[in-house]
């Protein structure tokens, strides 16, 4: 009876898993519900590794079968109880050549078209578009080199809400997989993607593309991807990079060549609209507001919103003695990072004012309340630092 009873829990969160997993859905160009296979894909690359894919696992299996098939065949027909004898013979001349020859054809029928996939994959002459992809602890930077976007760069974020994370909301169709800037590019035409990292090693992985490219530091390496369809396809980091390293997806819209000039040109009219004048006098009002979307966007991840940080790992702005201390110290923090720790260099991804802005913020923001030296920070106290 009390076995019986003891049952009970367990058939109940069976059922409570069952139905939490019957309502997630396939992502659209991402992962889908129980996918065993690799990707469909949409570029001619994706199509030859799913070929091989089942080219090869077919080979293996048929090989598997006769081996085995034989094998154990051999084992009860002549098994000592019906009275079989061993022969007693060296050599054979014919078996020799046999399973030499015949596995010398197999490799060869396989390392055919694998090499032919494989030069594809690093043929990236005569691109028609060049994308610089950085990697960063934990997101990315992306830099059109050439084309109608010339010129266009910026980051791109995980923007599923930290409430969700922190299971505080219900979990988004996206979650995990969405930024706020994707990268986008146009239909049918050949992407040139240069790979690099600020900080450690990254990887850029997008199935759907059968592209998979390291992003190292101090290295430009790169791939190359031409989309047949138009659409949003995803994925993630695929190198250990850190304690977020869960939190860097990637998402690579797709549109006809028409759409994507007018995102291009709306791109440029966008950039400059929103580019920071350093020499503009900023009020301590305008840096505390402009310092939270930047905080946001660059800090809020290991130092958290409430300015806490994580203990033993990241820590808390809010009543820190270099926030309260003399600006220069934590100028040179921001700037340059923190050595022995995992504070990057942001002297290379943010300009003066966005670096100003985000220093006078956490100043203020929280119980620091302005309450220390150097309240306010001016991009002329980042420049003169750099």
């Amino acid at each position: 009876m009390k076995k019986w009873w003891r049952g009970i829990p367990g058939a109940c969160a069976m059922l409570v898993g069952g139905a939490a997993r019957a309502q997630v859905k396939d992502m659209p160009g991402g992962p889908k519900v129980d996918q065993l296979n690799l990707h469909e894909g949409v570029t001619q690359i994706a199509h030859d590794v799913m070929w091989l894919h089942w080219m090869m696992l077919t080979i293996c299996v048929v090989i598997f079968i006769g081996v085995f098939g034989v094998m154990f065949y051999s084992i009860w027909a002549h098994r000592k109880s019906r009275g079989a004898e061993p022969a007693t013979f060296h050599e054979h001349v014919g078996v020799e050549v046999a399973w030499t020859v015949i596995p010398f054809f197999i490799v060869i029928a396989m390392a055919l078209p694998a090499t032919k996939a494989v030069v594809a994959m690093k043929d990236t002459s005569s691109p028609d578009l060049t994308i610089k992809v950085t990697g960063y602890q934990w997101k990315w930077g992306y830099e059109y080199l050439d084309g109608a976007a010339n010129g266009v760069k910026f980051y791109s974020n995980l923007s599923t809400p930290r409430a969700q994370i922190e299971n505080r909301e219900p979990k988004g169709e996206f979650y995990l997989m969405e930024v706020d800037n994707p990268m986008v590019v146009p239909v049918d035409q050949k992407v040139r993607v240069i790979t690099t990292a600020a900080d450690v090693i990254h990887s850029w992985m997008i199935p759907d593309f059968g592209v998979k490219q390291d992003a190292i530091p101090g290295f430009l390496r790169d791939t190359w991807f031409r989309a047949e369809k138009v659409g949003t396809y995803r994925g993630q980091c695929a190198e250990l990079c850190g304690k977020d390293h869960a939190f860097m997806p990637i998402v690579v819209t797709v549109l006809s060549k028409e759409d994507y000039a007018k995102w291009a040109e709306d791109q440029k009219k966008k950039m400059a609209a929103q580019a920071d004048d350093p020499n503009k006098d900023w009020s301590e009002a305008e840096l505390v507001a402009r310092g939270e979307k930047v905080f946001g966007a660059n800090c809020v991840v290991c130092h958290q919103a409430n300015g806490k940080g994580v203990p033993g790992s990241f820590p808390a702005l809010d009543g820190d003695h270099i926030v309260l201390g003399p600006k220069a110290e934590q100028i040179k923090t921001v700037l340059h990072g923190h050595p022995g720790t995992a504070m990057p260099a942001f002297g290379g991804q943010l300009n003066d004012v966005e670096i100003a802005s985000v220093i006078t913020y956490t100043r203020h923001a929280w119980d620091n309340k302005g309450k220390g030296q150097d309240p306010t920070v001016k991009p002329a106290d980042v420049k003169g630092a750099r």
